[in-house]
C-alpha cells in the first residue's frame, strides 16, 4: 500500500458511536495519525459549527469537508477553499415541491441551519430518534417560514435536508428529484434525503482537497457507512466501509472493518497502517 497522507472520515455512524461520542481508542488513533503527519479530515453532511467540539478541537486538525462536499474549509485559518452550493431559487423550487409530500424539511445556509416549529415539534412523525433529534435541535434556528427566510436572504444554499415517516413517500420524492438531474441527491439515514448543488459530493471534495495539498488520490483513505459516503469510498485510494454500513457501500469498499460501536475506525487504522493499538479481545 502506498503511504497514506490524508484520511477523510464520515462522522455519524462511522467515527462516532450511536450516542454521538468519540471513543478513547478512536481518538488515540487519530492523534497518532496526526503525529505521523497524516491529515485527518472530518468529511460530513454537517455544517462546521454542527461538528462536535471534541472533534473541532482536536490538535492538528487543519481541514474539513462539510455539508456533503459543498464546502472545503481550512479550519485552522478560517478560510473556505472551495464551495459548490445550490442556487437559492432552485432551493425554493425544491422545497415547494417537497411541500406536496409528507416530509419535514430544513436547510443549511451561511453555516447555520434553519427549521420550522411545525416540524421540530413533531420529529417523531418523521422517524427521528432521540439522539438525532437532539443534534437537530442543537443546530437549527427556528423560523416561521424557511422558504421566506431563503427568499429574504437570497444567498446560495449549502444543503436541503428532507425527513420522511414513510419509505414509500421517500422513494417518490427521490425519484422526482433524480428525474430533475440538476441536483445531487444522497442520504445519511434510511429516513432522509439530502439535496446539494452540482459537484457537491464527498468524493469530489476529497479529490479537490487532495489536489490543493498536492496529495495523490492513491495517498488518501476514506471511511464511511452511508449512501452519501459512496463517492468518498470510490474516490479514496483506500475506501473503508464500517461493519454497520449499508451493503451497497461494503460492496464498493477496499476493506470492511468492524462497526462504529466497536471502534471500527481505530481497528482499520491498526490493521491497515499499524497505527494506534490493537483491539482488546473480550
Amino acid at each position: 500500500m502506498k503511504k497514506i497522507r490524508l484520511i477523510a472520515l464520515d462522522l455519524d455512524g462511522t467515527l462516532l458511536s450511536s450516542k454521538k461520542c468519540l471513543s478513547e481508542r478512536n481518538r488515540e488513533a487519530l492523534l497518532e495519525c496526526m503525529k505521523q503527519g497524516i491529515e485527518i479530515v472530518p468529511c460530513t453532511g454537517r455544517i462546521w459549527p454542527g461538528i462536535p467540539e471534541f472533534i473541532r478541537n482536536l490538535p492538528g486538525l487543519h481541514y474539513a469537508i462539510t455539508v456533503n462536499g459543498a464546502m472545503i474549509e481550512d479550519v485552522a485559518r478560517h478560510q473556505v477553499l472551495d464551495e459548490r452550493k445550490l442556487d437559492w431559487k432552485k432551493a425554493v423550487e425544491i422545497l415547494r415541491l417537497a411541500g406536496n409530500y409528507e416530509t419535514m424539511y430544513d436547510i443549511y445556509i451561511g453555516k447555520s441551519g434553519y427549521g420550522e416549529a411545525r416540524f421540530m415539534n413533531h420529529m417523531e412523525d418523521y422517524g427521528i430518534g432521540p439522539e438525532l433529534e437532539k443534534m437537530i435541535r442543537d443546530t437549527r434556528i427556528i423560523v416561521p417560514d424557511v422558504i421566506k427566510e431563503i427568499t429574504d436572504l437570497a444567498k446560495p444554499i449549502e444543503k436541503i435536508n428532507l425527513f420522511f415517516g414513510s419509505a414509500e413517500e421517500r422513494l417518490r420524492v427521490r425519484n422526482v428529484l433524480l428525474e430533475r438531474g440538476d441536483v445531487e441527491v444522497s442520504a445519511s439515514f434510511s429516513n432522509n434525503l439530502e439535496i446539494n448543488g452540482p459537484g457537491a459530493t464527498k468524493g469530489e471534495a476529497l479529490l479537490r482537497l487532495a489536489a490543493h495539498l498536492e496529495i495523490a488520490p492513491c495517498e488518501t483513505m476514506g471511511f464511511g457507512d452511508g449512501e452519501n459516503d459512496m463517492t468518498l469510498i470510490k474516490n479514496a485510494g483506500v475506501g473503508v466501509a464500517m461493519g454497520n454500513a449499508v451493503e451497497s457501500l461494503k460492496s464498493e469498499a477496499d476493506y470492511v472493518t468492524i462497526s462504529n460501536e466497536e471502534d471500527g475506525v481505530a481497528e482499520a487504522l491498526w490493521q491497515l497502517l499499524k497505527i494506534g493499538r490493537p483491539r482488546r479481545e473480550s
